[in-house]
């Protein structure tokens, strides 16, 4: 990206990212953008809005109390156990 504003902000190469990353911050912030980041022709990070990442962080807490529900009445395997099995 050569120019000095951003007009695509949906991908973005690494570098290109590095040097833009005042104005990828301001958009996500204020703006509500998402930005994926690639090396090659591989995703590897996003930068996302702070709402959305409560939200992704709520809808796994969400997901993880479930499954802690539907396992909870399965049989434990007691701490000395597991700690011997170890080797601790």
């Amino acid at each position: 990206m050569s120019t000095g504003r951003l007009e695509m902000l949906d991908k973005l190469t690494a570098s290109e990212a590095r040097q833009n990353f005042s104005d990828i911050l301001n958009r996500a912030a204020f703006g509500r953008e998402r930005v994926i980041i690639h090396r090659g022709k591989k995703a590897v990070a996003a930068i996302i809005p702070i709402e959305d990442y409560n939200f992704l962080e709520q809808l796994e807490d969400r997901i993880d109390v479930r499954e802690a529900r539907k396992r909870r009445n399965e049989p434990t395997i007691p701490w000395t156990k597991i700690k011997k099995d170890l080797g601790l």
